[in-house]
This record gives C-alpha cells, structure tokens and sequence, in this order.
C-alpha cells in the first residue's frame, strides 16, 4: 500500500535534512513549530516512522534513549555520547556481508541490524579534563 505525499511529511523530510544530524522527534519539532506552529507533535512523530518506513530516512533505535532519525541512508554504523547522548557517525568501512556471516542456532532469519557503539564524544571529554 502506497502512502500520499502530503504537506506535513514534506515538512518532516526537510527538517531531517536541513538539521543534518541524527536528530530525536522532539528536535524535529521543535524545528517545525518555529514555522508551523500548527503542526502536532504526534503528526511529526507519525510521518517520521512513514518516512523511515518508506526508507527515505533511518530509524536509529536508542536503547534507554529515545529514537534518532537519520538523512543517510547508506549502509554505516553509530557511537551515542554515554553523557550526553548525541549520536554520530563512526567513520570506518562497513563490514561486508554482516548478515551472511553471522550463525544462529536458533533458526533465526535475519532481516536488518543496527550497530551502536557506546562512548563520549569530545566535547563531554574536555568537560571531564576540566572538572579534575
């Protein structure tokens, strides 16, 4: 079943993509009821998992956190700031053919995968240099 394009996804898709980070549904509108104030929230929170559905975003899911939503939709992985909890690209070559290498005993069929890794970005480092 094919979604109509309408306005308010229109307005999702552009905030994703001008704040060109991996942004929470809270950013995102924040963002859009500075133009729009009469946007929902649960419209930005509905059209952000169409548009992930879709596959014109990435749903990055959080654990403990809320979701991230991403412009970049090629294959790549993600670090989350443990103090912070800003989310950003890890700059390294994708492993290739993950899906195929891995082994299940339990007759698992693998559809997709996430990997987060967990660390502190340098911003929370320098505040920690400064607090000693």
């Amino acid at each position: 079943m094919e979604r109509r394009h309408t306005i308010q996804k229109e307005l999702v898709l552009n905030a994703v993509r001008k704040l060109k980070s991996h942004v929470t549904a809270d950013e995102v509108y924040q963002y859009i009821l500075n133009e729009h104030p009469s946007v929902g929230k649960g419209t930005v929170y509905r059209n952000l998992n169409i548009l992930a559905e879709e596959g014109e975003i990435r749903k990055i899911a959080i654990p403990n956190g809320p979701d991230h939503f991403d412009f970049t939709l090629h294959e790549h992985y993600h670090v989350r700031c443990m103090h912070c909890g800003n989310v950003s690209d890890v700059d390294m070559d994708v492993i290739p053919n993950l899906k195929k290498k891995i082994h299940d005993t339990h007759g698992v069929e693998f559809l997709d995968y996430d990997i987060l890794f967990r660390g502190i970005c340098p911003e929370c480092q320098i505040k920690q240099q400064n607090m000693i």
